[in-house]
């Protein structure tokens, strides 16, 4: 089966600056595929460009089997799209918001319907403006099903919900694919990208630094393990970076207590920790050894030499 999306050297500038360098990516269909980046890295432009909104500067475009350039109503047809924030009408309710949008396609899922999938029924006649949060994002992705998408596009759907609303959306990320759907959905969330996504792309100032399932970006940390630890007084950054085993060191804040590595025997290392840290007087507050994680994969393509990592 031809993929639903096949991005090719795509480009976007602003003013001069690149915010998008040469992106290709292809997107199976049937399959959960996550966009992740830091903040500014591009994610939210190459959205913008598959669907419409943006003109590229160049690069080849393809949705659904069409070019999407050439032929963005065809291609509109046959997406659904819940962007970063939704705006309505203050007084209008989920189902009128469903009708209306529904009008606008050839082919419609029943309010009813889509109210009853995004645990929306109860509150089908209420005002927009009465809505949670969570259920202001569950009507923005219901709208996204209103013209029964081959390909939804999800664009850090998560942000700023509250635990139990991040875990109704990631059921119904899951379901999604359950029901046969393609998804592209940006977060900047890595535990859900790690469980959700069949495959992911990593984005850094405009350029693709990292792709493919989690489970294989995780294996190129080649078994290692990742450490934290803060401490009660700073500690040279030097002198961690000197421990048998240690890689990738970097301070997680400006204070100089709070460090993060990695290492392929954490035995040897964390040992040789404890005698740095004793023959230095310095107290340990925390430290954690865990497996590699897709936000260690991610932090590891991302940071900058000499940069505090978020």
């Amino acid at each position: 089966m031809p993929a639903h999306v096949v991005v090719r050297d795509l480009r976007k500038s602003y003013a001069g600056v690149e915010a998008v360098r040469g992106v290709s990516f292809s997107i199976e269909a049937g399959e959960i595929f996550g966009l992740l980046g830091p903040n500014g890295a591009g994610k939210t432009t190459t959205v913008e460009c598959l669907i419409g909104l943006r003109e590229p500067d160049a690069g080849d475009l393809e949705v659904c089997g069409f070019d999407a350039r050439r032929q963005p109503h065809e291609v509109k047809e046959r997406i659904g799209v819940a962007l970063q924030s939704t705006s309505l009408q203050d007084k209008i309710t989920p189902r009128e918001a469903l009708r209306l949008f529904g009008a606008f396609y050839r082919e419609r899922v029943p309010p009813g319907e889509l109210l009853e999938r995004f645990a929306l029924t109860e509150k089908a006649d209420a005002r927009f403006e009465t809505l949670s949060g969570g259920q202001r994002q569950r009507l923005a992705i219901a709208l996204a099903f209103v013209n029964r998408p081959k390909l939804v596009l999800l664009d850090e759907p998560t942000t700023g919900l509250d635990p139990q609303s991040r875990r109704e959306l990631h059921a119904a990320i899951a379901r999604m694919k359950h029901d046969g759907y393609t998804v592209l959905f940006t977060t900047h969330y890595l535990d859900e990208a790690e469980h959700l996504c069949d495959r992911v792309a990593i984005i850094d100032r405009g350029r693709i630094v990292g792709q493919g399932a989690p489970r294989e970006l995780i294996a190129q940390s080649k078994g290692r393990q990742s450490v934290t630890l803060v401490t009660s007084r700073p500690v040279e950054l030097a002198a961690l970076a000197a421990l048998p085993g240690a890689v990738e060191v970097s301070a997680t804040d400006a204070t100089g207590t709070a460090f993060q590595f990695q290492t392929g025997d954490a035995n040897v290392t964390v040992a040789a920790l404890m005698r740095l840290l004793n023959d230095a007087r310095v107290p340990l507050v925390d430290l954690q050894v865990r497996q590699a994680s897709l936000e260690d994969v991610f932090l590891r393509l991302t940071s900058r030499p000499g940069e505090v990592a978020a």
